[in-house]
């Protein structure tokens, strides 16, 4: 009797639970409704309310399944899931070899295929990838060890865990790490790598009160072993003619310390450097910069137009070549970015395939092979990029978001709005925690030297010892009719850098 009674009581809870549970989702879908009508912003919810929400929950789940469940390996963008795991695995020091058959269209225009020797070099008489010095001129060349280095990511687009794994990664893989522009923090410096100082138009890090270049400042860093080069970054290629964007949140007071700007407010650099008005202001900038430092200086951008730089490389014949710049960053318009407008990111700029090959061709003509590197960036994260960009002509190839990839990145493509799931780009301390740095920077440095290794593997399959040994005639380009020619029948001038 007393078990019915307290079967019966306990169904009476249910079902006032049940009712309470109905009451209060239809009053939920009540104020929904109301809501929905009232407001005049979305018109899809003020002509179905409540059910016109579901749109836009579909319309955010939609990036995630299609991700996961219904992209080919080969389909997605701006990176495929085949080349994000190659990337994972890389970083894990795991296997990579795969099997059956390739799941790439060799088809598609614009393929580079690389053309195999009869008669390879024996395992024994292959060559360590030898480092290059750059910057003859300066009075501390530095001697670069890596082709494959980490781009421009400044501490605040990523978080101090990312920018303290990736300084202990390219220190222990022995690559350079580029600070972005947004200045030196302890972090880039925690780690005991090569870097590589950036000068964005904002000129943070080394700027006076008023927002001038400060040569006391430059001095400064230059002090710093770890400072190799000094890199003044006219444009990137996600963003042509748009300054560095650092959303308001993502000022935190240490990074606004850092940069000398107000904390909590957006991180705004100008479009271009206000004293740099044209190639002669950039050689005056590039010349002075390497005297009050004396170590090597570049520049990077991004290619529109061949005309510009045919008027550059006349320009440094007629000065003569001690004011060339020690090396020059084309960075495609493929480019990545935390924050950027979409028509910049999706249609300014020349592509780094277009690009680099014409760029190396001008300064082959001028003949100042042997004085200016040129460094490529612009999605080259897989072997086969790195390995044509070199074959193309490039010395050295820099990559951002294949080193975030070896972090941890999932492409969650939120790095603009401080929610990175991954802790990569956010400062969020909850989301950070994720990140942890005794593990990940082992990735990163494994990342780095995975690529390295493969990228050795294809120049041993060409038939030469090392990569930077790699010519355009090991390289075959795919056209519309299914047919490849070799790529120095396309761009026939480029012999290549002495190697020392």
């Amino acid at each position: 009797m007393l078990f019915m009674k307290s079967a019966e009581l306990a169904l009476q809870y249910l079902a006032l639970l049940f009712v309470f549970a109905i009451g209060a989702v239809s009053l939920i879908i009540l104020v929904l409704f109301v809501i929905d009508r009232l407001q005049s912003r979305d018109a899809i919810r003020r002509n179905y309310p409540v059910l016109g929400r579901f749109r836009g929950w579909f319309s955010q789940l939609g990036e995630f399944f299609r991700q996961y469940f219904f992209a080919m390996d080969r389909e997605e963008l701006p990176f495929n899931r085949a080349q994000r795991e190659w990337i994972e695995h890389a970083a894990d020091g795991a296997d990579n070899t795969v099997a059956f058959g390739s799941t790439r269209n060799l088809n598609a225009p614009g393929t580079p295929i690389f053309v195999n020797a009869a008669f390879p070099p024996l395992s024994d008489e292959y060559a360590a990838t030898r480092p290059m010095q750059i910057g003859p001129g300066a009075r501390q060349p530095y001697m670069a060890r890596s082709i494959i280095n980490i781009s421009g990511m400044s501490y605040g687009a990523l978080s101090r865990p990312a920018v303290e794994a990736l300084s202990r990664g390219a220190a222990k893989a022995g690559i350079w790490m580029n600070t972005g522009e947004g200045g030196l923090s302890p972090y880039h410096l925690s780690g005991g790598c090569d870097i590589v100082f950036q000068i964005g138009t904002a000129k943070y890090g080394v700027r006076d009160s008023d927002g001038k270049l400060s040569d006391e400042k430059l001095r400064e860093i230059a002090a710093l072993d770890n400072v190799k080069m000094f890199e003044i970054k006219l444009a990137q290629g996600a963003k042509p003619g748009k300054g560095g964007i650092l959303p308001g949140e993502k000022v935190t007071a240490e990074i606004a310390a850092i940069r000398g700007i107000p904390k909590g407010k957006p991180s705004i650099s100008p479009n271009r450097h206000a004293d740099i008005d044209d190639f002669n202001d950039l050689l005056e900038m590039v010349c002075h910069v390497r005297e009050v430092t004396g170590k090597p200086v570049g520049f990077k951008t991004v290619v529109g137009s061949l005309e510009p730089f045919e008027q550059l490389f006349a320009l440094i014949r007629a000065r003569g070549v001690e004011c060339a710049p020690d090396f020059i960053t084309i960075d495609g318009g493929e480019g990545g970015t935390g924050a950027a407008p979409m028509p910049l990111i999706d249609l300014v700029g020349m592509s780094i395939r277009e690009a680099l090959p014409n760029i190396v061709d001008l300064r082959d003509k001028a003949g100042l092979c042997e004085r200016i590197r040129i460094i490529a960036s612009g999605k080259l994260v897989n072997p086969g990029d790195v390995a044509w960009a070199l074959a193309a002509g490039a010395e050295f190839v820099v990559s951002a978001r294949g080193f975030m990839f070896s972090l941890g990145c999932i492409q969650a493509m939120k790095c603009n709005r401080n929610t990175c799931p991954t802790g990569i780009t956010t400062h969020n301390p909850r989301l950070q925690q994720g990140l942890v740095v005794d593990e990940k920077y082992e990735h990163v440095a494994q990342y780095a030297k995975g690529i390295t290794k493969e990228v050795e593997t294809i120049a041993h399959s060409v038939g030469v010892s090392e990569p930077r040994l790699l010519r355009r005639r090991h390289v075959r380009i795919v056209q519309p009719d299914g047919c490849s020619v070799p790529m120095n029948a396309m761009y026939p001038s480029y012999s290549g850098p002495t190697i020392s």
